[in-house]
């Protein structure tokens, strides 16, 4: 009995001590199932406000270096899907962004953080814009926790490097999905 009693004890402090930490998880106060005007592109035919979301995460592995930030349509009519949303180097204390931190010319982000190219040709948040009638597109969101302090790449680096460097360097991640779509206009 006192070798089962002592046997149970190790495995809950090895249960404890591998599940202790908690899952790394990804939220926001401003995203439901929906994206909203407020996210919306302002450009492209769409008139929105261009605001990226605010956003939270909690329990990345105790091992990280920096975060990373993409938001991605992989519905996006172009046979490659379509970067919104570019952010790295942000350091391993960050645990929030604050909304319309996507936009550049606020400095919102910590000094070390490069948001880089989007595939509308500029850095920093490019909210949904789809083609009018298309349906429902899908906004995956992603905090990449890092092995790495900084990634050695630029603000005019563009998504596919980007997402070269973050494939090497990813420990875990957490994302979020968000749908949109726009009406055809009568």
């Amino acid at each position: 009995m006192l070798k089962f009693n002592l046997l149970l004890l190790i495995l809950i402090g090895l249960t404890t001590l591998s599940f202790g930490q908690g899952i790394f998880t990804l939220s926001s106060i401003d995203l439901g199932g929906e994206a909203t005007s407020q996210q919306e592109f302002n450009g492209f035919g769409c008139t929105g406000k261009n605001q990226s979301p605010q956003l939270s995460w909690e329990n990345a592995p105790a091992d990280t270096k920096s975060f990373a930030i993409t938001m991605y349509d992989p519905d996006a009519p172009t046979g490659s899907g379509w970067w919104h949303w570019v952010v790295f180097d942000l350091p391993s204390t960050t645990g929030s962004i604050v909304a319309d931190a996507g936009n550049i010319t606020l400095n919102l982000l910590p000094k070390s953080a490069i948001q880089s190219l989007t595939n509308y040709g500029v850095s920093g948040y490019g909210g949904p814009c789809p083609p009018e009638g298309h349906g429902l597109h899908q906004y995956i969101i992603t905090v990449y926790a890092l092995s790495s302090e900084s990634l050695g790449l630029t603000a005019d680096t563009n998504p596919a490097i980007v997402g070269y460097y973050l494939w090497n360097n990813t420990i875990a991640k957490a994302s979020i999905v968000s749908y949109y779509k726009r009406e055809k206009a009568e």
